[in-house]
């Protein structure tokens, strides 16, 4: 993933959008892309990045990923795919209303999760254990590997060949040591810079969307109760919010309507934390930006109830007993089909025999973090189960 420079782009044929502020980024100004290319007909280069990304292998096998409850335990559960889509929307929204790159926004936001592995934080954790020796795993850096080079579509590169803007929000954080082999991707972590609003908005509204729609999975899940959520401040407001201008309402209407009304607050807040943040420091271009401190963030105030959201789901949902099964149950798995492709490369595919035979514990861990859950388990019972072929 090391490059050189980027390719400047050229001015597309559909301009930017109106509207835009001086501190977003525009498509027209941005660095450009590792390979150059003829620019894109009737849409902007940020616009084709978005395009690349909805259209790639690894944005498909989000729908079989995990983001709490593993895929085969109910359909309405989020998973990384609707996750995307849900973060992207929260984005896009909020970007509009700051005069920030919406096209970009929502790349940034769609692509944030590419690289992570099948059973969510469990996979990621047992796959960064099988790699400690030999360079760790992280899926935000590996969200960038796919986009750089795993994804095989185009005849002229590897990779998505996307622009240095979308690439850098992407890469939300990042090691010195990772930073010091990127080049010019990885050189604002060693400056201490900031990326562009748009990476710094689609970095908080990840949080903003997984934090409310765990609760609503969690819910019907059954693992945790409306009792136990009553005791967390930012949900017993809203709740007795609804409850007052619905007298009698139950079940998923006063959860949904509870929801929403969570999500719309954190928006607004949101929002407005940020303009004025931004006011403060009138940034006059996104390179202002790029050297100003983080300007995309909540009040103080809301601030505090996300944390106390954010412990009560660490504690009450990530380590119910049920789920802390499943998460023994998804490591083991990936654990010791790592231990297996390692032991004998001959059990992997053979576009990936190929890549081992050049760095394998890499290869492995590629081919393993764009498995499915399903994809994986199947793969787990081909290899360790006498029934399987």
């Amino acid at each position: 993933m090391t490059e050189t420079t980027g390719a400047p782009v050229q001015h597309a044929l559909a301009g930017d959008a109106p509207g835009l502020a001086p501190y977003a980024a525009c498509s027209s100004r941005s660095r450009g892309r590792v390979h150059a290319e003829p620019p894109p007909t009737g849409r902007d280069e940020f616009q084709r990045d978005r395009d690349r990304i909805i259209h790639s292998t690894a944005f498909r096998r989000l729908e079989y990923k995990t983001q709490v409850f593993v895929n085969h335990e109910g359909d309405l559960f989020r998973t990384r795919l609707t996750h995307s889509l849900e973060v992207a929307q929260i984005a896009r929204s909020i970007a509009r209303n700051l005069g920030l790159n919406e096209a970009l926004t929502e790349a940034i936001s769609l692509a944030h999760d590419l690289g992570h592995t099948p059973f969510g934080h469990a996979g990621q954790d047992a796959l960064n254990a099988c790699m400690a020796e030999h360079g760790g795993f992280e899926h935000n850096l590996q969200s960038l590997r796919v986009v750089d080079l795993l994804e095989e579509r185009y005849a002229d590169f590897d990779g998505l060949n996307l622009t240095f803007e979308t690439r850098e929000g992407i890469l939300k954080h990042c090691s010195r040591r990772n930073a010091e082999r990127l080049g010019p991707i990885g050189e604002r972590f060693l400056r201490g810079e900031q990326p562009s609003l748009e990476a710094q908005l689609a970095n908080v509204a990840d949080e903003l969307a997984y934090n409310n729609h765990d609760v609503d999975d969690g819910l019907r899940s059954g693992l945790i109760t409306l009792e136990q959520l009553e005791q967390v401040g930012i949900f017993a407001r809203h709740i007795a919010e609804v409850r007052a201008r619905y007298p009698g309402l139950a079940g998923r209407r006063l959860i949904h309507e509870t929801i929403r009304r969570m999500i719309n607050t954190l928006v607004i807040d949101l929002t407005n934390e940020s303009r004025r943040l931004i006011a403060g420091h009138a940034p006059a271009s996104i390179d202002a930006v790029r050297m100003s401190p983080p300007m995309i963030g909540f009040s103080r105030a809301v601030a505090a109830e996300q944390v106390e959201l954010k412990q009560f789901l660490r504690h009450a949902l990530y380590r119910h007993y049920r789920v802390v099964r499943m998460s023994g149950k998804s490591q083991r798995i990936l654990s010791e089909l790592f231990s297996a492709f390692l032991g004998d490369h001959r059990l992997l595919p053979p576009q990936d025999q190929a890549r081992a035979g050049v760095d394998a514990p890499r290869a492995i861990a590629d081919y393993i973090a764009g498995m499915t859950d399903r994809y994986a388990i199947r793969e787990h019972r081909r290899l360790f189960s006498v029934d399987e072929h």
